[in-house]
């Protein structure tokens, strides 16, 4: 049975001039040969992601979405230099291979990269993979672990020292995405502020040990061997990547997590199989790592409500484009439904909170 992730037919409105990127990518990458077939990964909610065949050969494209972006979003040549730094030194990197910045080829930069064939876990297990409750805590285990990999790289050796400021990172944080929410808050989004002013009273001070962040880091962005499933080969979808602290990097990744005891609200839009939800606990997450990186952490509970935040401003800003119409996808619609839930989240996890 094959359970690798497929892509499909293009959306609506997303398509690719076939002729364009085939001339460009027989020009660009030596020995490429054949006529091309375009198609689209349905998932993601961000940046658009083409699976491009060409001949024999499958590659994966990446360009920003159609209408209305944040200002400093979707930035093809930051995250084609970011894989380009790190491949060599964290092989779970897709390997980059050609940038463009040339708008009249598609309408905007763009660049590709090699295909990681493999399983992708979303929110239902794909059909005839299963997890016995060791296997799944062990495959949650192995997750966090390749994260604190990525932590550990050291990043000025290998030429992203200028790539970022980790000074002031937190309250830039903080700050930036407040503002961010407040541009594309719609008349039917909650308007945040009791979570906003909490997170800007309790944030802590910037790390001394700033470290590579992925800032997507979970369960739907790291790909599976096909023939050992309890194997992780890949993790995908860079574009938020920079150097900051990784504590925050953990919160912005369990804010996805959804457990056993969360709202039904939470549960209804959540993306991580329950399969693994029941062999591992956010806290559980948080003690590994505090064990295998060294790291004091303490409470929690700024970087978790944190990423709650955050990931409603993002989502906030996708359903921003589907509420001015500005895009086709159905999907998008739905997506003030996880924004009222996001809000219900932090503002108990504030509640909760002995900060």
């Amino acid at each position: 049975m094959d359970v690798t992730d497929k892509a499909a037919t293009v959306r609506k409105g997303e398509e690719l001039d076939a002729g364009s990127v085939h001339r460009f990518l027989v020009d660009a990458i030596p020995g490429l040969r054949g006529d091309i077939t375009i198609k689209q990964f349905p998932g993601g909610y961000s940046n658009l992601t083409y699976l491009i065949t060409v001949g024999d050969t499958e590659m994966v494209l990446r360009r920003p979405p159609f209408g209305k972006k944040a200002k400093t979003a979707h930035d093809m040549g930051r995250e084609y230099r970011m894989l380009s730094a790190l491949r060599p030194v964290f092989p779970y990197c897709p390997q980059p291979l050609v940038y463009a910045e040339d708008e009249s080829i598609i309408g905007s930069p763009f660049y590709v990269m090699e295909r990681i064939r493999g399983i992708i876990l979303r929110r239902d297990l794909p059909s005839g993979i299963t997890f016995s409750p060791e296997q799944a805590r062990r495959l949650c285990e192995r997750l966090i672990d390749v994260h604190l990999e990525l932590h550990s790289v050291d990043y000025k050796s290998i030429g992203l020292a200028d790539f970022a400021k980790p000074e002031g990172y937190v309250e830039r944080q903080v700050v930036g995405w407040s503002d961010r929410y407040r541009a594309a808050r719609t008349d039917d989004a909650p308007d945040f502020e009791y979570v906003m002013a909490w997170i800007r009273e309790k944030m802590p001070p910037d790390t001394d040990r700033p470290t590579v962040i992925h800032n997507d880091y979970r369960f739907d962005n790291v790909v599976l061997d096909e023939n050992d499933p309890m194997r992780i080969i890949g993790v995908l979808d860079w574009e938020m990547a920079t150097i900051g602290d990784p504590l925050m990097d953990l919160g912005n990744s369990l804010c996805y997590w959804v457990q056993n005891g969360d709202s039904a609200e939470m549960q209804a839009v959540r993306l991580n199989p329950i399969e693994m939800a029941n062999a591992y606990t956010r806290e559980d997450f948080v003690r590994r790592y505090e064990e295998k990186s060294g790291r004091t952490i303490g409470s929690f509970d700024f970087y978790y409500c944190f990423g709650l935040f955050r990931l409603a401003v993002i989502a906030q800003q996708i359903y921003y484009r589907s509420y001015h119409g500005q895009t086709q996808d159905e999907r998008f619609k739905a997506l003030i439904f996880a924004v009222r839930a996001l809000e219900s989240a932090a503002r108990r996890a504030i509640d909760a909170s002995k900060l």
